[in-house]
């Protein structure tokens, strides 16, 4: 499972979507599928069960080192909401 998830993306958004709808955000490893997530979850804490998971693919950005004009990509990246059945939770922080 530690090579599924990366990271949970702690930003405003998703702190919402947990507060309101018990989704979790995370960052994942691009080449996981939607099933090795939600094992990789229900691994990782194994009192949760996950419902649904949604995944969204980011590509890297050009963006500019520094003063010079070469450019360069930031890297690429997947993240993945988690939703888990009513009553479960799972403690980030």
């Amino acid at each position: 499972p530690y090579h599924v998830i990366k990271a949970p993306v702690l930003s405003e958004e998703a702190s919402i979507q947990t507060a309101a709808h018990n989704k979790y955000t995370f960052k994942v490893n691009p080449d996981a599928n939607k099933r090795q997530i939600k094992e990789a979850v229900e691994q990782q804490w194994p009192d949760v069960r996950v419902t649904a998971v949604n995944t969204m693919n980011y590509d890297g950005k050009i963006k500019r080192r520094g003063m010079s004009i070469k450019a360069g990509l930031t890297a690429k990246w997947k993240k993945a909401i988690v939703t888990l059945r009513a009553g479960d939770k799972i403690d980030l922080i």
